[in-house]
Formats: C-alpha cells, structure tokens, sequence
C-alpha cells in the first residue's frame, strides 16, 4: 500500500524588522503618491493671473488698497475666500494670524454679501485682515478662480505663486520668504 504524504509548504513568518521595513516603504509609497496627486491638482485649479490684472482695489470700509505697490515693498499674499465656505471656517483664522505678525495679506471675500454683512461676519469671528468685498464675484473670475479658498503671492506686481486648500501657516510664511528670496 502506497501512501501519499503532502508536503506542505511552511512560510517562513517574516521578521519584525522585515515587516516594519516592508510597512514603511508602503507609507512612503502612498505619500509620494498623495503628494503628487495634490501638486497635479492644486496646479489644475490655482487662480491664474489676468493679463491686465486689476490691483487697485477699494476695500468693504471704502479704502484703496495699491497690491501692486504692496508688493514692491513685501511679497504679498491675495486671499480668496467667502463666508459661505466651509474650509475657509478653517483657513481663515490662518489668514488672520499671518495678517496679525505684520505679513502683508489683502483678503477678498468672494460672493459674501453686502459689506454691512461681511463687517458683521468679520467682527464675529474677530478677523482683522484688510478685506476686499467681491460681491458679484467678478475678481475671482478675472483670476479664473476655481475653488475656494485660493492663495496668490504677488512680488513685485507679478504672480509668483498659486494655490489652494488648506495652507498651514508655516507654509505660507515659507513662501513669503521664498518670494522675497528669489
């Protein structure tokens, strides 16, 4: 009588540092993934500089603000948000605390009511940054503004830079002084 005996096979168990080893060039994988899935579409959707860019502009309380002199002093960033967006509840207290540590930063509220109640949001929420009110969101447009909020630095008159989403503040600082670097 014949007998069949199986061989199984036995897996060698990887070794703890093997299986860290293995996990984290997963996590890097799908990072540098993340990252270039976010640089492709935040370079899709910035706002893009118009030809004869308005940049003398009249702020919600009636004062001229000259981006383009700002920016011959200090690179300056342009703000896009709106009231009514929900990842600005976010970012905006960024903005404001950026505006706070003496940043030059010109906020312009897209489609956010009249300026009496863009004043009343403003004060409610104790922002204190230069605002241009956007009512018919017409400057948005002029930037081909896709999403809010939208990021712009300007140096010098001239768009350096263009992003969207949520910014931290040690990255907008960073590019501030990248503007004013190179």
């Amino acid at each position: 009588m014949t007998t069949d005996i199986e061989q199984t096979e036995v897996k060698p168990k990887k070794q703890p540092k093997r299986k860290i080893i293995s996990i984290l060039k997963t996590i890097m994988l799908y990072g540098l993934m993340f990252v270039v899935i976010y640089s492709v579409v935040n370079w899709w959707r910035q706002p893009i500089m118009p030809a004869n860019p308005q940049l003398q502009l009249t702020d919600y309380q009636g004062q001229t603000i000259d981006l383009a002199a700002m920016s011959h002093e200090r690179p300056t960033l342009v703000y896009f948000w709106g009231t009514w967006c929900s990842v600005c509840s976010f970012t905006s207290p960024t903005i404001n605390k950026l505006a706070a540590d003496n940043y030059p930063v010109v906020t312009v509220a897209v489609q956010s009511g009249s300026n009496q109640e863009l004043r009343g949001y403003l004060d409610q929420h104790q922002f204190d940054f230069t605002t241009i009110n956007d009512q018919q969101g017409n400057i948005f447009a002029d930037w081909q503004g896709q999403v809010t909020p939208s990021y712009v630095v300007l140096e010098d008159g001239e768009m350096t830079q263009g992003l969207t989403g949520i910014q931290p503040l040690w990255s907008l600082k960073l590019r501030l002084w990248l503007a004013s670097v190179f």
